[in-house]
């Protein structure tokens, strides 16, 4: 049990908050009721949208040992908004990354939300420090999905963890509980694990998606990228290729959801065709150790195999 301002996790593990669509209400509610930190992820749903997710899951928590948050890209245009319906659904946690938002602390200041970003720095970590966050999730260039460094999480959590005070959370290659321990060894608290999750029977994407993240090897993760603007690991296929040739898709419906793209491609449209199991036209964002994971697990079975590092 560790306790966070006053918020008490029996288990300090976070699900991390893998958009789009994949970090939803059923995925985080399993977590929350394992007794750690269940994420949904707010990027690109509706406001209407993660309301539904947040209000689910909540009706599913049935283990006041957990906890329910809400990651949300600074990216995003509609990140303030998104902030807002947090607030309004007075959700347990908000971690937020892809850039960095000095404006959340003063949004969220008396609300009750903790408040987690994930950052890549000691610099950004100390400036959270003093802005008023209430831990630290460090993710290194070895995380799935958008990258804040090229450093790997084992490069730089130690060093970030020796000089702030607050609680350090460690993200990026924690695939295996062999993986947890070194991380607790650098000084973290506590695990953020995106694709061990998403290789869970309660993640919502397709099973074709899962099947082919068991049966990744590890020359196949790659880095691309994103049409946000910043780097990302994935899965080799056929669209990741062709970004890697310059070959684009441009968008054919833009929405203007992120406050900078290149528009060379829709990542949004992208990540969605992966989760449903495209493989041909579908982007499969991945951790850089994915090939460690050979099996698919329920969230109990991951929690049972990682509990004991505690």
């Amino acid at each position: 049990m560790i306790n966070i301002n006053g918020l008490k996790i029996k288990v300090p593990i976070i699900q991390g908050g893998m958009a789009i669509k994949c970090s939803m209400a059923k995925l985080a509610s399993s977590v929350a009721n394992e007794g750690g930190i269940g994420i949904i992820a707010g990027s690109a749903l509706s406001l209407e949208e993660l309301k539904k997710e947040i209000r689910k899951a909540k009706s599913m928590i049935t283990n006041k040992e957990g906890a329910l948050g809400v990651n949300i890209m600074f990216a995003i245009s509609s990140f303030a908004e998104t902030v807002k319906v947090c607030i309004e659904e007075k959700v347990d946690i908000i971690t937020c990354g892809a850039g960095f938002s000095r404006d959340i602390f003063s949004m969220i200041k008396d609300t009750g939300i903790k408040l987690f970003p994930i950052v890549s720095s000691l610099k950004l970590a100390k400036i959270a420090e003093k802005l008023g966050a209430d831990a630290i999730v460090v993710e290194g260039g070895n995380a799935g999905g958008h990258l804040g460094t090229d450093l790997d999480s084992w490069d730089i959590v130690e060093e970030i963890s020796k000089n702030i005070s607050l609680p350090v959370f460690g993200a990026g290659g924690v695939m295996t509980p062999e993986d947890g321990e070194k991380m607790l060894s650098l000084g973290a608290v506590g695990i953020q694990m995106g694709s061990r999750f998403l290789v869970s029977d309660e993640c919502e994407v397709s099973q074709a998606f899962k099947e082919l993240c068991i049966n990744t090897k590890k020359q196949d993760i790659i880095k691309i990228m994103s049409s946000v603007g910043l780097p990302a690991n994935a899965i080799k296929s056929n669209f990741s290729l062709k970004l890697l040739d310059n070959i684009f898709d441009s968008p054919k419906n833009c929405t203007n959801c992120l406050k900078h793209c290149s528009r060379k491609f829709c990542v949004r449209e992208k990540l969605l065709a992966g989760h449903s199991g495209d493989l041909e036209n579908g982007l499969f964002f991945a951790g850089k150790d994915i090939w460690k994971i050979n099996k698919i697990l329920s969230v109990h079975e991951i929690f049972e195999n990682f509990k004991n590092i505690f």
